[in-house]
């Protein structure tokens, strides 16, 4: 067993002398030995001073919740909350991303699968007036029948839901909250995320894209065959509110009197051709969609009729129906979804949404009197001939154009040369 020696002071007396110390060291060496915590302190201290190194450690724990604090402000809630919005934006993109392609690849399959059943039927029915009679006349004859009546029920069905269309809504689903994602960046960049309205504004595009573009087969989806054609609306229809910028405002803000009127006239364009023109043309391709939706079915109902008769004193009636009405069932479906005559109504309707979007964004800018409150102005005109595909002089001159024609005859330019 060691010995811990302690420090001899010659001239010491008293019960503090070294012979003392020696003897109580030996005594307390054989003590058990404890382990001390991290929070001991030990006995040779004085009273004043573990008060003082309690102050201490409390002081230190308080400037650790400030500096969190600190770090941590009411903003920084509102912050997490965009970032929140901005993972569920980007999670939405994958989801009808997929989605999109499942539904594209429902087209393909259900097109190929029953032209090959039309066709199967169709040959069936030729090949039963050459089996004579007995059992392989009524082998043909009832496979011809259930492959007609089968290609029927899933002609209904594919036309009911349209697979071509299910895909284009997909498709602009991504696309548009892949442009919210986007803006939302921007947003962040260009922008103080410090108001709770930014939340609510972001919450509400997010819900108006999946009221308008929804995941749901059963219920919730979209009409294919709507009595009268509007345009597809994607957007809350609250006016956006203003942000603070980061960096300082410039005076007038962009705007003056000669810009509010060369908007005007490019909304005014916008109404009269590109919104009605496309609403025009999607009516075209709904009526379209619906005669062939509707000829499909019935043909290869027909088909099946005329092969049950055959084989029968109006075999050769049957045989001449269950072949043709088969054939062209046959060209009626590839030209309805190998055509995708839904995908081009979508897309003509979806068109005419966007144009009523423009319409709406640059209303609501020239309608506000302050033009703080407004987006800037320099800004504003080159997004909006982006978004039309010309540059701002042509910009500037289709303003002009429809300015000088007012009273007249309308001018035959469109305002997009995108679509």
């Amino acid at each position: 067993m060691s010995i811990l020696q302690a420090p001899i002071f010659s001239h010491s007396t008293g019960p503090f002398s070294s012979c003392s110390c020696r003897r109580s060291i030996r005594a307390t060496a054989n003590a058990p030995k404890t382990q001390m915590s991290p929070l001991f302190i030990p006995t040779i201290c004085s009273r004043g001073l573990a008060e003082e190194l309690e102050k201490d450690h409390n002081s230190v724990i308080n400037l650790n919740t400030c500096r969190r604090q600190s770090t941590n402000p009411p903003e920084a809630l509102v912050v997490a909350k965009f970032y929140a919005i901005m993972e569920a934006v980007a999670d939405r993109v994958e989801m009808h991303k997929n989605i999109g392609a499942q539904r594209d690849n429902w087209n393909h399959l259900l097109l190929t699968s029953i032209n090959s059943i039309t066709l199967t039927a169709a040959t069936m029915a030729g090949l039963a007036t050459t089996a004579g009679t007995g059992a392989t006349l009524v082998a043909l004859k009832v496979s011809s029948t259930l492959l007609y009546l089968s290609a029927t029920v899933m002609l209904v069905v594919m036309n009911k839901i349209q697979p071509s269309q299910l895909g284009e809504e997909q498709r602009n689903a991504a696309r548009l909250f892949k442009q919210l994602y986007r803006e939302m960046q921007t947003t962040m960049s260009l922008y103080k995320v410090t108001n709770i309205d930014v939340i609510n504004e972001a919450m509400e595009k997010v819900l108006a894209l999946d009221k308008a573009y929804p995941l749901p087969l059963l219920g919730a989806m979209i009409e294919k065959f709507p009595k009268t054609v509007e345009p597809t609306v994607w957007w809350p229809l609250k006016r956006q509110r203003r942000l603070e910028r980061l960096g300082e405002e410039i005076d007038g803000n962009g705007w003056d009197g000669k810009l509010e009127e060369e908007m005007r006239e490019i909304v005014g364009v916008l109404k009269r051709k590109d919104a009605a023109e496309y609403l025009r043309l999607s009516q075209k391709a709904l009526k379209v969609n619906k005669i062939l939706a509707i000829s499909g079915p019935l043909l290869t109902g027909l088909a099946a009729l005329g092969s049950s008769f055959l084989g029968t004193t109006h075999g050769a009636w049957a045989v001449m129906l269950a072949v043709i009405a088969g054939a062209l069932a046959s060209v009626v479906n590839t030209l309805e979804h190998g055509g995708q005559v839904g995908m081009v109504f979508e897309m003509y309707r979806s068109n005419a949404g966007f144009f009523r979007l423009m319409q709406g964004i640059i209303e609501s800018n020239i309608s506000l009197r302050e033009v703080e409150r407004r987006e800037n102005g320099e800004l504003f005109k080159i997004k909006v001939a982006l978004q039309l595909g010309r540059s701002l002089s042509e910009l500037k001159h289709l303003a002009a154009l429809s300015s000088s024609r007012k009273g007249e005859e309308a001018i035959e330019e469109f305002a997009s040369k995108l679509f």
